[in-house]
């Protein structure tokens, strides 16, 4: 008797969200049961993630890549390729995860001062305990109850940080009532002593006697609160929203005397006055008893709900929500003036983000994207037996002709075809990993030398990555049964309209989902300097910003990369600036194959007036005059410069560094715009009978863009074809 084949299965694209959903599959417990083929645009995988390295082995991103400390489902599955990967730490410097991570404390946004100039306010998030991936402990942190008490809790800390703070505005006497005040409730871990009869007294009395007049009281009422969030069945919505009515309406009458003399206490006042919004919607709104939770809200965009539960204008417009935007990318279309997100999606994620983060609030790669995740997912599914397939353009997902169905028989994917960009040589499988002193790289152009016809396609200066390059050599059609039985389709969802067209012919659900759920092109630029930040008048540690001017809101420090790079003089400071790109007035179908090429100018352009006129607000001695950049401080690549050939003056010394206009359809952000969400397929939500999707687009539990919500995606696909891993294992996924 033969032995029975493996189940194959096509994994459509290379990012986190595909390369995830063939781990699972090919993990050992499956005992083969399962093969891998990962069919791949170009030469390389990471999708929104791809890095690669360029000249003097330098990394050049798609942008700022940085993993949060909640990533659960992240970590974990990197964290076990690193251990299975089992590489030998005198050979390799990344051998162990956390060889190839460090933790960021530092976050910071900017501001307006009272006089209009720019300030950065930077804070310290100190490292929790374990690192993210650890195992969970019996207590779920992902539940709207447990944001509900970390939220009291963090606003009776801010409520003390303002009474400090009043004591050196107001002076010696507020100090000493605060100090000489004791507040019964206000010391969470003793709160198990008070009976509801002693609580609801004390409701009553902050309400009925007015006593809520100082910051002391507030305080003390805060403690009230954490007694009533961690039973609260046992009392009324209504008085709950009242006191925190009352908390609200004498905190702000406390604090509006105050903030105009004081940049300092007006943050504070900004991040008490959103916190207090937040929890008198989610007991307005009875979130800890809503089925949908978050979901509900998600048709409300995140200022208009925080507006209509009492924040004021000026914490709405404040830099920390301003921030919060802008690591979302949140602009509809890329449109600075249309700042859009989710109600719901913006409150799990700033909650996950500050209240369950370990280790550390952000984890810096010590090398790219590509190199740090993709490199050693590649390696292991390599070992497993996976194929890879690269020079593969998708162009269509072919389904069944619906008459050849037999009554009661479910669509399905009959074939796959595609474009073959390029052949290998002697027919082999490509080999994309290029070795940087030991550490396996992906590089940012392809080795011609390995394909047929390499010289040619150099010298064309073929664009394998490019949506508008349609060469190719030949096609392939993949059948069902023949060459696949399962299909996980993981390219970005602005291709769907094109390789799924099929599909969304056909079904409404899709066609609603590619309509609604929008994308964002994105923008980015890295520098290399002579000088390193304090030099050129950056007072504070490395850090990671937002909230700064458009069209670069975001930026980072990444000079600790500057070992990881091969410069025979090595530059002091590397800094990614990254931000939307507002899409062009005309639809995509009128785009010419110029296009990308229009869109990477506009960066070039944008980033030159950007560096000119505004990066003077973060480091005073980069320019020689307003207006004007010392263009002669970024390092040239070139062996001319790096040997010390006299710099370019001018801005054209640009040229050398490194830009990108991210407008490929699969590489556009997916945003989480209000009334959207509901439109998302999950993975394990389709009607196609050898079809499942994954990507961050998809209705995964964590609906915006992001490495996590990608991972979990990815182990939805995969659960949707093997039932494994189970639905509980997905951190934070709230299964039906």
């Amino acid at each position: 008797m033969s032995e029975r084949r493996p189940i194959e299965v096509a994994v459509i694209g290379g990012g986190c969200g595909a390369i995830t959903a063939a781990f699972e599959l090919t993990r050992p417990e499956h005992r083969g049961k399962y093969h891998v083929t990962v069919y791949q645009l170009g030469w390389r995988l990471g999708g929104k993630g791809a890095s690669g390295r360029g000249p003097a082995d330098r990394i050049e991103e798609h942008g700022f890549h940085v993993w949060l400390g909640f990533y659960e489902n992240a970590f974990r599955l990197l964290r076990e390729c690193y251990t299975e990967l089992k590489r030998d730490p005198r050979k390799c410097r990344f051998a162990d995860w956390r060889d190839a991570f460090a933790p960021e404390p530092f976050i910071g946004v900017a501001d307006r001062a009272r006089s209009g100039a720019w300030l950065n306010w930077l804070a310290y998030f100190p490292p929790t305990d374990g690192a993210p991936g650890d195992p969970l402990t019996h207590h779920n942190p992902f539940t709207v109850t447990s944001y509900l008490i970390r939220t009291v809790t963090l606003l009776r800390t801010l409520l003390i940080a303002v009474q400090t703070r009043e004591h050196s505005v107001v002076g010696e006497r507020r100090a000493q009532e605060g100090n000489s005040a004791s507040s019964q409730y206000s010391k969470g871990k003793q709160t198990e002593r008070f009976s509801s009869e002693d609580v609801l007294a004390g409701i009553t009395r902050f309400l009925q006697y007015g006593m809520l007049v100082t910051t002391v009281s507030l305080i003390e009422a805060t403690g009230l609160l954490e007694i009533v969030f961690r039973s609260l069945s046992r009392y009324s919505a209504a008085n709950i929203v009242r006191l925190l009515e009352a908390i609200a309406l004498n905190t702000r009458r406390q604090l509006e005397v105050l903030i105009d003399k004081d940049d300092e206490l007006r943050r504070l006042w900004e991040v008490i006055d959103l916190t207090l919004a937040i929890l008198l919607g989610i007991v307005r709104f009875d979130l800890v008893n809503e089925p949908r939770g978050f979901d509900a809200i998600n048709g409300y965009e995140c200022r208009e709900w925080l507006k209509l539960n009492g924040a004021s204008e000026r914490s709405l417009n404040s830099a920390l929500l301003r921030g919060l935007y802008d690591l979302a990318l949140a602009y509809e279309d890329g449109d600075f003036q249309r700042p859009r997100l989710a109600a719901g999606q913006a409150i799990r994620g700033a909650f996950r983000m500050f209240f369950t983060y370990r280790g550390a609030l952000f984890w810096k790669m010590h090398a790219g994207m590509g190199d740090v995740v993709f490199a050693p997912f590649y390696e292991v599914l390599q070992r497993r037996g996976a194929s890879f397939k690269f020079f593969h353009r998708l162009e269509n997902v072919r389904l069944v002709n619906s008459a050849k169905l037999a009554p009661g028989e479910h669509p399905y994917v009959e074939a796959l075809e595609f474009n073959v960009q390029a052949e290998v040589k002697d027919g082999c499988e490509y080999q994309p990993l290029v070795n940087i002193r030991g550490l396996p790289c992906w590089s940012s152009q392809p080795d011609y030398g390995q394909l047929v016809d390499g010289e040619r396609f150099q010298q064309d200066w073929r664009d394998f990555e490019s949506f508008w390059d349609r060469s190719k050599v030949r096609t392939k059609v993949l059948r069902v049964v023949e060459d696949f039985d399962f299909v996980v389709l993981g390219v970005g969802i602005g291709a769907i309209p094109y390789v799924g067209r099929e599909i969304v012919a056909r079904d409404p659900r899709w066609r609603a989902m590619v309509k609604q759920v929008k994308t964002v092109a994105t923008q980015a630029f890295q520098i290399w300097l002579r000088e390193d930040m304090t030099t050129l008048g950056w007072p504070h540690p490395p850090t990671s910003i937002s909230a700064f001017v458009q069209p670069f809101d975001t930026w980072a420090d990444m000079s600790h990369l500057i070992p990881e790079e091969s410069w025979p003089m090595r530059p002091r400071a590397i800094a990614y600036f990254c931000s939307p790109l507002p899409d062009p007035p005309r639809a995509a179908e009128t785009f010419t194959a110029d296009y990308p090429a229009q869109r990477r100018e506009e960066v070039r352009h944008n980033a030159l007036r950007f560096l000119n006129r505004e990066v003077r607000h973060l480091w005073p001695n980069a320019v020689r005059v307003p207006g004007e950049f010392r263009w002669d401080v970024l390092i040239d690549p070139t062996q001319k410069d790096l040997l010390g050939a006299t710099p370019l003056p001018d801005e054209s010394r640009f040229a050398s560094q490194f830009w990108t206009a991210n407008v490929n359809p699969s590489d556009r952000y997916v945003l989480a715009l209000p009334g959207s969400l509901e439109y998302r397929i999950s993975p394990l939500d389709n009607p196609y009978d050898n079809l499942t999707i994954a990507g961050d687009w998809t209705d995964c539990g964590f609906n915006e863009g992001c490495v996590e919500a990608a991972v979990m995606s990815g182990r939805l696909a995969a659960y949707a074809i093997s039932h494994s891993p189970p639905l509980e294992d997905i951190i934070g996924y709230d299964h039906p």
